[in-house]
Formats: structure tokens, C-alpha cells, sequence
């Protein structure tokens, strides 16, 4: 059996989970989460809901974010996607038609990564 660094877990769309959620992998949220979240790699689909103060990675919205995001890594919105509140990432990107109605910090590129030798 193969280690389990490839967790992969859904709050599927009729769920909604209200308290904290703590995970390891990747986190699908087609459903609805309230309160805190805090994940590796999270991805709201086009009919999730997150309405909280979320941790992670990295994170795709591609259905609605309301609250205060801190990302480490890259943040994408896509074009079926709305965010609003607070947020602080390494890297945004915001795909045409996507919404960002929110104050926002970038703080680039995570360090180390992807960087050529001198």
C-alpha cells in the first residue's frame, strides 16, 4: 500500500459543516463550510460556500469565499468564482469573469521555489 500524502476528501454539495475543519491533502468543498478551516490544498467548487477564516496552501475558488484567507502559496479564482473579505497570498491569479471584492496582500513567490542557481 502506498503512503498516504495523497489524502483526498469532499464535503459534498448538501453538506455543511459548521465549527473547525482540519485537514491534510486536498479538501473539495462542493457543499458549504462555516467558522475556521484550515487545509493544505483547497478547492471550492463552482456550488461550494466557505464562509470563514481559512489557512491553507493553496486554494482554487471556483464557487464563493466569504471571510479572512491566509494562503502561503498560490490563490486562483476562477471565472465561476467570488471572493470577498481579507486576504494574504504568495501568488494571486484572477481568471476573466472570476470576482474579488476583498483588501489584499501578495506576498510573491514563496521563497525557494523555483528559483535558479546563481
Amino acid at each position: 500500500m502506498k503512503n498516504d500524502d495523497n489524502k483526498f476528501s469532499i464535503i459534498d454539495k448538501g453538506m455543511t459543516v459548521d465549527g473547525s475543519l482540519v485537514g491534510r491533502g486536498n479538501l473539495v468543498v462542493k457543499g458549504s463550510v462555516k467558522g475556521t478551516l484550515s487545509g493544505e490544498s483547497v478547492v471550492i467548487s463552482e456550488e461550494g460556500h466557505v464562509t470563514a477564516q481559512t489557512n491553507a496552501q493553496t486554494m482554487t475558488i471556483g464557487g464563493r469565499f466569504e471571510g479572512q484567507l491566509d494562503i502561503s502559496g498560490q490563490l486562483v479564482i476562477l471565472a465561476t468564482g467570488h471572493c470577498s473579505g481579507e486576504i494574504s497570498c504568495g501568488d494571486l491569479v484572477v481568471e476573466a469573469g472570476g470576482r474579488l471584492d476583498a483588501r489584499v496582500s501578495c506576498k510573491g513567490p514563496q521563497q525557494g521555489k523555483g528559483r535558479g542557481k546563481k
